[in-house]
């Protein structure tokens, strides 16, 4: 059985601002905006939900989430709404399992944002 790396098994983990992997998504039914999620966005809603009939999700642009402001010269990637985001991205703990395995399968899609390779 092959075992998966866990957080005591790597020297470090990524800072969210140096990752953002989780942030990416060619789906544009990738992070789903409950009505509590909404709410707590606020003003921002407008700008970053969009609907699907009855369905409400975060926008999409240029493959990552409408919220994620990409920094080509800090080689930051911030959350915009950090303190209000959907549920969903809450539960995603840094250093997780689910984190990791964001990592393995998109930890290209920032670097490519940022202009830079590995």
């Amino acid at each position: 059985m092959m075992a998966f790396p866990t957080v005591t098994d790597l020297p470090s983990i990524p800072e969210c601002t140096a990752c953002g992997a989780c942030c990416f998504s060619r789906l544009a039914t990738y992070v789903r905006v409950t009505g509590d999620d909404h709410l707590r966005l606020g003003e921002r809603a407008e700008d970053l939900v969009w609907f699907e009939a009855n369905r409400a999700y975060m926008r999409m642009l240029d493959g990552h989430c409408a919220a994620l402001v990409v920094s080509k010269d800090t080689g930051e990637l911030l959350c915009s709404v950090y303190e209000t985001r959907p549920q969903t991205c809450r539960d995603l703990l840094r250093g997780s399992g689910a984190c990791l395995g964001e990592i393995h399968t998109k930890g290209d899609r920032p670097l490519i944002a940022l202009g830079r390779t590995r």
